[in-house]
């Protein structure tokens, strides 16, 4: 058995992925997956905001130890004192990144804010002795450095620096990496119909045309930039060969499939949102009291209440009253 020769990248550059993917993370599938590796200056500053996160933890935990130092009835001497001292800093410094990336998917509070998570080098999920490993090495080598921290953190950011992958000393003797979870395009909205496919879309029947195709007809829209030649032309086709055969009638000749697929889902936009408007309408119509309330008018700056309306709709006219009869003649 042979494996399949991978899918060209689209061109980029120094053949990195137009979306930023450097991660080298592969599935079960052989699928290389849309994944950015934390560098840098993304990672000093969730260190900094778990940093502060530490302090507080640390004010809280002293005082709560001075109270029970001065508390005289209980007999704590100096010895005991020191150690719950010493027992508070391990929880901080070592406690603290283990258990949030245990029990909280490889986040810190600080990893939270700005968009990362820990992993293991094959994309799995971190495990206890890697979390342990990494805080380990981080206490005595990086942060807060308590072997040489100066020449420590020199060389913990060259080792990040050259990397190729943005991994810390931690990250490489614990199998770990930093990646973003947060995708760095926003969604793109669905292409337009073309003028000269809009008397067609008109008549299509698109009752068969199911939402998961049409969902997949969308991804594919707002994503096909990020395709590379052949397999961009590959998939269009694929799929409009599913979307015409629940489709009629056929479209004119020498129209490319990308068009079609657009055309096909902005018409059947067009229609859910007419069906949408009437619904609303009907709703309207039959429960006027489900309607949304009219907005009240914004008076201008420095003007009078008398210049606005004081009723939004004018008012009923006064019934008239009957005519007095003439009196008889006398």
């Amino acid at each position: 058995m042979r494996a399949q020769p991978p899918v060209p990248a689209a061109a980029g550059v120094a053949g990195r992925s137009p979306t930023g993917a450097d991660a080298g993370l592969v599935s079960g599938e052989a699928v290389e997956l849309d994944v950015r590796a934390a560098r840098l200056g993304s990672r000093v500053l969730a260190l900094l905001l778990d940093v502060v996160t530490q302090l507080v933890l640390v004010v809280l935990l002293g005082t709560a130890l001075a109270a029970v130092a001065l508390n005289t009835l209980s007999g704590v001497d100096g010895a005991l004192t020191s150690a719950l001292g010493t027992v508070f800093l391990v929880l901080v410094l070592v406690g603290y990144p283990v258990l949030f990336e245990r029990f909280n998917h490889g986040r810190t509070p600080g990893k939270m804010a700005v968009g990362l998570r820990v992993v293991s080098a094959d994309g799995g999920p971190v495990g206890l002795r890697q979390s342990l490993s990494r805080a380990l090495v981080g206490v005595a080598v990086e942060w807060p450095g308590l072997v040489l921290p100066l020449l420590s953190w020199v060389a913990g950011v060259a080792v990040m620096l050259t990397d190729r992958r943005g991994r810390r000393l931690g990250d490489l003797v614990a199998g770990t990496m930093v990646v973003h979870t947060r995708t760095t395009e926003p969604w793109l909205p669905a292409p337009m119909i073309i003028p000269p496919l809009t008397g067609w879309a008109v008549t299509l029947d698109l009752t068969r045309l199911d939402d998961p195709l049409a969902l997949a007809v969308r991804q594919y829209l707002t994503r096909a930039r990020r395709f590379a030649e052949p397999s961009r032309s590959r998939l269009a086709g694929a799929l409009w060969s599913e979307v015409a055969a629940l489709t009629s009638p056929p479209p004119p000749p020498r129209v490319p499939e990308p068009l079609l697929l657009a055309a096909v889902l902005a018409e059947r936009n067009r229609r859910g949102a007419l069906r949408l408007r009437r619904a609303r309408t009907l709703t309207a119509t039959l429960w006027p009291e489900l309607a949304p309330a009219p907005a009240t008018p914004v008076v201008p700056v420095g003007a009078t209440a008398d210049a606005a309306p004081s009723v939004l709709r004018p008012a009923v006219p006064a019934p008239r009253a009957a005519p007095t009869p003439p009196a008889p003649p006398g």
